[in-house]
C-alpha cells in the first residue's frame, strides 16, 4: 500500500467516510494528495442495505480503478419492469438494451461491498473512525482551512465536506441556507436471503406507495418501499415488518414473501429529506461540498450515490497536485447537473406516489401507451444521466474494459 506521502505534500481532509467521501479520498490520493478521512462513526458502516450503480457511476469508478470490479457484480435476470400492486404489467424493461444504450449494466450491490473496495485503495492510516470533526475556518487563497477534532486541530489545503444530509460543513459555509427539508414520504429498505426461486427486478406502484425488488448476483434480495407519511412517523410498537405487511401484504408475489423473510430488527426506515433550494455554490474558500451535503435528492432515480461518485472524480479533476484547486470550476460543472437531476428525481417521486385515483389511471394509461413503443422509448428518461462520462481518463489505469476511448471522457 502506498504511503501517505512526504510531509511537504499538499493535504486534503475529507469529512465523512461514506461512498462519496471515500471516492473523493481515493481519487485525490491517486491524484497525488496526502489524504485524511474523518468519520464520526466508530467503523465504516454504511447506512442503507444496497445501492444501484448506473453506467455513469461505473465510468466514474473507472477513474479510480474499480469500474470493472463493480461490473463483474452485475446480475442479469432477464426482463423486468413496472407493475401494479396486483401484478399487472405497466411496462417492461430489458437490461441488455439499457446496457447497450448507456454503455453498461445497472449493478446492484451491498453498500458495504462498495465501501470496502473504496477503503482498500487508501493508505492504511488515511481513515480515522470515531472522529467527529468541525470546520473552524474555510480558509482562503492566503491561508489553509482549519478543522477541529476533539482536542486536535488539522489544517489542509483542501477540505471536502461529505458529511451527508445533515451536513455540519454545509451549515458552516452557508448558515442562512434552509438545508434539507422533508420530501413528504418515508422509505424502508431490507435485505433477505435468497428465496429459492429466480425473478426479475421490478418496481410496483400503488396509491401513495411503491415497492421495488432487486436480486443481487449472489441471490440475496434487496427490496425497498416508499409511502407518503407524516414526518417522524414510526410503526406502532416499532414493528416495521408489521407496518410493511399492513401496507404491502396483499400486493403481488414475491412482495409478501420478502416481507415475511425480513428480520424485524434489520428493516431500515428513514424519512426522505432533500435540498429543495439549491446552494449558492458547492464551495467556499478551500472547502468543497459533495453528495448529500451539496444536493441531497429523492431516491426515485437511484442517483443519489451515483451523483456523489461523479462529484468525487470531478472534484479530483479540478484539484491537480501541486496547484491550487479550482473549486469554482468544480461548482460550475457540478451544480447545474446535480440540480437538474435532483429536480427530476423529485418530479418522478410525485408521479410515483400519486394518491388521486383518476390521476393514477391517467398515469398508468400513459405508461402502457409508451410501453407499446418498446423499452427503448421508456429508457429515454435516463438520457443525459446514465450516459454521463467523467472529464478525465482513469488515473489508476490508462486502459479499461469498457471499449471506450479515453478521448471520449468529458463533463
Amino acid at each position: 500500500m502506498a504511503s501517505s506521502g512526504p510531509a511537504g505534500q499538499a493535504r486534503a481532509v475529507v469529512i465523512g467516510g461514506g461512498i462519496g467521501g471515500l471516492t473523493a479520498a481515493l481519487a485525490l490520493h491517486l491524484r497525488g494528495w496526502r489524504v485524511t478521512v474523518l468519520e464520526q462513526a466508530r467503523e465504516l458502516k454504511p447506512v442503507g442495505a444496497g445501492i444501484s450503480l448506473a453506467p455513469n457511476a461505473q465510468r466514474a469508478l473507472d477513474v479510480v480503478g474499480l469500474g470493472d470490479d463493480i461490473r463483474s457484480l452485475a446480475a442479469w435476470e432477464g426482463d423486468g419492469g413496472l407493475l401494479t400492486p396486483r401484478g399487472r404489467w405497466l411496462s417492461r424493461t430489458d437490461p441488455r438494451l439499457a446496457a447497450e444504450r448507456f454503455g453498461g449494466p445497472l449493478v446492484l450491490l451491498h453498500r458495504a461491498t462498495l465501501i470496502g473496495k473504496l477503503a482498500a485503495g487508501l493508505p492504511a492510516a488515511a481513515v480515522r473512525t470515531g472522529c467527529a470533526a468541525r470546520l473552524a475556518d474555510p480558509g482562503d487563497a492566503t491561508r489553509p482551512a482549519r478543522i477541529v477534532t476533539g482536542d486536535d486541530e488539522l489544517t489542509a489545503e483542501l477540505v471536502v465536506g461529505a458529511d451527508g444530509i445533515r451536513s455540519g460543513v454545509r451549515a458552516a459555509l452557508f448558515p442562512g441556507h434552509p438545508g434539507a427539508v422533508y420530501s413528504g414520504f418515508t422509505t424502508w429498505r431490507v435485505l433477505v436471503p435468497p428465496l429459492g426461486r429466480s425473478f426479475a427486478q421490478h418496481e410496483s406502484w400503488g396509491p401513495g406507495r411503491l415497492w421495488g425488488t432487486h436480486p443481487f448476483a449472489d441471490g440475496t434480495v434487496y427490496a425497498y418501499a416508499a409511502a407518503r407519511a407524516p414526518e417522524g412517523a414510526v410503526a406502532p410498537g416499532g414493528d416495521e415488518r408489521a407496518e410493511l405487511r399492513r401496507r404491502f401484504g396483499t400486493w403481488h408475489d414475491p412482495i409478501p414473501a420478502i416481507v415475511d423473510a425480513a428480520e424485524p430488527g434489520r428493516i431500515l426506515r428513514h424519512d426522505v429529506h432533500h435540498v429543495a433550494e439549491p446552494l449558492p455554490a458547492f464551495h467556499q474558500g478551500r472547502v468543497a461540498l459533495l453528495g448529500d451535503a451539496a444536493h441531497a435528492m429523492a431516491p426515485m432515480l437511484g442517483q443519489g450515490g451515483n451523483q456523489a461518485i461523479e462529484d468525487a472524480v470531478v472534484l479530483a479533476h479540478h484539484a491537480p497536485a501541486g496547484a491550487p484547486p479550482d473549486l469554482a470550476g468544480y461548482t460550475r460543472v457540478r451544480q447545474p447537473r446535480t440540480t437538474a437531476v435532483a429536480r427530476k428525481a423529485m418530479s418522478v417521486s410525485r408521479l410515483n406516489l400519486l394518491t388521486n385515483r383518476p390521476a393514477i389511471a391517467v398515469r398508468n394509461t400513459v405508461i402502457r401507451a409508451a410501453g407499446v413503443l418498446g423499452p427503448a422509448f421508456l429508457l429515454r428518461g435516463m438520457d443525459g444521466i446514465a450516459d454521463w462520462r467523467p472529464p478525465q481518463p482513469p488515473y489508476a489505469a490508462r486502459t479499461h474494459a469498457t471499449g471506450t476511448d479515453t478521448e471520449e471522457y468529458r463533463t
